[in-house]
Order: structure tokens, then sequence, then C-alpha cells
């Protein structure tokens, strides 16, 4: 069982790699998206914002359908779907089919993430599971920091002459071998419960689009009054959401999400940190694709080239993680701004992007692990589930809201946009840097006589069959 389950560890790490990956990837490759398909600021926008929101609004369901159908049968339905949608995005003859392409691979990494993040827990307790989420944290943090690169490197490659299509078909050979050995490496999991709130994750679902639509579709359109609707309407969505929860757990039936794991304020907390750091990446991302390529006239290679400086400083941080993470990464990005506004050269830019990586670096593995410590053994798959669906709702925001305000600025110029971009970025690390500095610890109750369990390295993996 020992050697096995730690044969399983890459298969689950490369699931993860992936899927975190494509929420990026696409970022170097939206200028020639743009000349190839003709597409406008928003179907760009979408083609980033489609997929992240669709994994976002599928995490906490898929967590509940992996409960009753199985996490293995569940992770690998989700990888073949993800490798579909995958070539679906690379063979697109226009912007709309492949914003549908990204959807539906969006759902597809929605139905993966929570399986991982439970098959996570049952493999490795105790001590152990420590080890393996630094590591998850290390695959999810790389291949954000990484998404730039990979791309840029596709792209100018232009492997078969495919060109940015590249960089969604390379996903096609990596599924179809970890599907190979699905069966294999992970185990059959114990199925619990017998039903599944559809009502409840059609509304927060709907809650969710009623927040990213607008913000995509509202400047392109002028802010027409169904956009101030959307967003007006998403709080009563997602309060009803919330409401249906509560009343399915005191009626005695299972909700979609057990908002028991809210009751440590540790763990709320650390959830908005995880957004504000997810929404920051992918925001970086966005704005560096652009400015890179088109305000400093770089190629695809090039400018991935420049991004390395990013992963450097996080894969040299990630080796020791600390709390000093959220100043480094407020520093890095001042500098990146007052660069610009300076005049940048490509290697400028490299030398911020280096101590704004070793930010993330620092942050990132501690605050993912700390904030699934922060709640019981036994609300561990929904803690999971919520943790996923902040990771990639934050990215979607902070890459719709930077792009937003990036394109809003755009009459000024690139140096303008990126300025105005970077400052949204810089905001977003400040609160970061304020959570750090005020976050409760761990066991603090929201409510009175709630304390937290953590686990303890003589714990078991149950329901487990190898």
């Amino acid at each position: 069982m020992t050697a096995r389950r730690w044969a399983a560890l890459p298969l689950l790490l490369v699931a993860v790699f992936v899927t975190t990956l494509d929420f990026y990837v696409a970022n170097l490759a939206v200028p020639s998206i743009r000349a190839d398909l003709r597409a406008g600021d928003a179907a760009v926008q979408f083609v980033i914002a489609g997929y992240g929101l669709a994994y976002a609004a599928g995490l906490i369901v898929s967590g509940r359908l992996g409960d009753l159908f199985g996490h293995r049968r569940l992770f690998a339905t989700g990888l073949a779907l993800f490798t579909l949608a995958s070539a679906a995005c690379g063979l697109a003859d226009g912007a709309a089919a492949l914003v549908a392409a990204r959807i539906a691979q969006g759902v597809a990494a929605a139905l993966l993430a929570p399986q991982v993040l439970t098959l996570l827990g049952v493999l490795y307790p105790g001590a152990d599971r420590a080890r393996a989420f630094g590591w998850y944290g290390t695959a999810v943090g790389l291949a954000g920091v990484g998404g730039q690169v990979i791309g840029g490197l596709l792209v100018t490659a232009d492997p078969l002459g495919l060109g940015w299509r590249a960089c969604f078909l390379v996903n096609v050979p990596i599924g179809l071998v970890a599907l190979s050995l699905t069966r294999r490496l992970l185990p059959r999991t114990d199925r619990s419960g017998r039903e599944l709130d559809l009502a409840g994750a059609g509304l927060v679902a709907a809650g969710l689009v009623a927040v990213v639509l607008p913000l995509v579709e509202g400047r392109a359109q002028g802010w027409p009054p169904w956009t101030w609707c959307c967003l007006a309407a998403s709080a009563p969505i997602l309060g009803a959401f919330v409401r249906r929860q509560r009343r399915l757990a005191t009626g005695g039936r299972v909700p979609l999400l057990d908002l028991e794991v809210f009751r440590d304020r540790a763990f709320a907390w650390g959830l908005v940190a995880v957004g504000l750091l997810f929404g920051t990446s992918a925001g970086l991302s966005f704005v560096l694709a652009l400015y890179l390529q088109e305000g400093l006239g770089l190629g695809p290679l090039a400018a991935g080239a420049v991004c390395t400086a990013l992963n450097a400083g996080f894969l040299a941080a990630s080796l020791r993680p600390h709390r000093l993470g959220a100043p480094v990464l407020v520093a890095g990005l001042a500098l990146l701004y007052h660069v610009v506004a300076q005049g940048a050269t490509p290697t400028r830019v490299a030398l911020t992007l280096l101590v704004a990586g070793a930010g993330m670096g620092l942050l990132m593995s501690p605050l993912l692990s700390s904030v699934l410590s922060a709640v019981r053994p036994a609300r561990a798959g929904a803690a999971a589930g919520v943790l996923g669906t902040v990771q990639e709702t934050g990215g979607v925001l902070g890459g719709t809201i930077t792009g937003a305000v990036f394109f809003g600025a755009l009459d000024r110029g690139w140096q303008g946009a990126t300025l105005a971009g970077v400052s949204v970025l810089v905001v977003g690390a400040l609160g970061v840097l304020a959570h750090s500095a005020l976050r409760p610890r761990p066991g603090t109750p929201v409510a009175a006589g709630f304390h937290v369990k953590q686990d303890r390295p003589t714990d078991r993996p149950d329901g487990v069959e190898c």
C-alpha cells in the first residue's frame, strides 16, 4: 500500500498541474488568438474567464458527485472529458467555438479538482498529508507562474504549424497517458449519500455567472442596464443558496455544501487570502501577456523568457516558505509599477518579476496547507471543494477585473493601461498583506464552543480499497 500510494502522487499532481496550467497558458496565446480568429476584447476575455467560471461553478457539486459515485470514477471521467475538450479547443475554427470548448474544459476540470484533494486526504494521513499538500501547493504555484513560459514556448516553436492551438492540444497525449494509469494507481473509495442538491447547484452556478458575466461584457457593451441588474441579482441568488443549504441541514437532508466549515475563523479568513492571491496571479498573467507583446513588441518566446523570472523566483522561494511572502509580493508589484512608469525594458521587468515570484513562492504552500488544516478532518471534503471554488473564482475575478481596468485605460496607450492594471494587482497584494497581519489562529471559533480537531500522525485512511 505504501509504495503504491506514493506512486499515485505524480498522477494526481499532473492532473492538478494541467488543469491549473490551462487557466494561465492561454494568456500568452491571446495576441495570436486575436489575430487568427479575429476575436474582440470580450471574446478574448471569455477564452480566459469562461474556463475559470465553469471551473469555479462546478467545483462544489463535483465534490458531492465524488461522494455519490466514487472519487476514482469521477477523476477518470473528468480526465477523459478534459482531454476531449482540450482537443476541441485546439481544433476550434472560430472565437465562439473556442469559448464553448473552453467552458467544456472548465467543467471537466471541475470534475477533477475535488477528487484530487479528496484522494490526497485519503492516501496520505497524518504527517504524510503535510508533505503531499506541500507538493500540491508547489504544483499549483508552478502551473500558475509557468503558464506564461510554456505558452510562449509552444506558440513560438509552432509544432506542426499549430501555432496557439498547440497550447491546448499538448494536453491530449498527457491526458491519455494519465488515463491509462488511473485504474492501476488510484484506490476506490467508499460512496456516501444518496442525494444531490441540484437546485443548490443551479443557484451557486447562477450566482457566480451573475458576477462574472457583466464584468466581462460590461465595458465592451458600454455597461448596459442588464449588466447592473446581473450584479445586483448575484447577492440575493447566492443568499438563497446559503439559506437553502441551512434549511437542508436542519431538515436532516444532505446539503450540497456543509456550511459548518465556515465556523472556524482561520478557515474563513484564509479563503479571503487565497482568493486575493490567485486573483493577483491571474491578473498579472493577463497584463504581462499583452504588455510584453503588444506594449514592448516582444515575440511569444521572448515574452515567455521574461516570465521565467517569475518562475525562478517562485521555485527558489517555495523551497523555504516564510511569513514574509506578502510583503515581498507587494514590493515586487510596486517595483513593476515603478519600472513601467519610468519606461520599462525586458530586463527591468524580469527583475521585478523575480521579486514578485518569490513572494508568491513564500506564500503558496503554507497558505493552502493552513487553510485546509483549520477544519475538522470529517469536513475535509467540503473544505476542499470550497477552497477550490475560491481559488478559481478568485482567478476569474482577478483576471476579469484587471482586464476590464486594463482595456478601459487602453486609450492612454499600452503604458497607461499597464499601470492601471498593475495598480489593481498592488491593491490585491496589499489585501493579502493585511490578512497575514490580522489572521486569527486555527481553532478560533466564529461561534462560541467550536474548536478544530487537528489530524494526528496516527490517523489512518478509511474507506480505501486498493
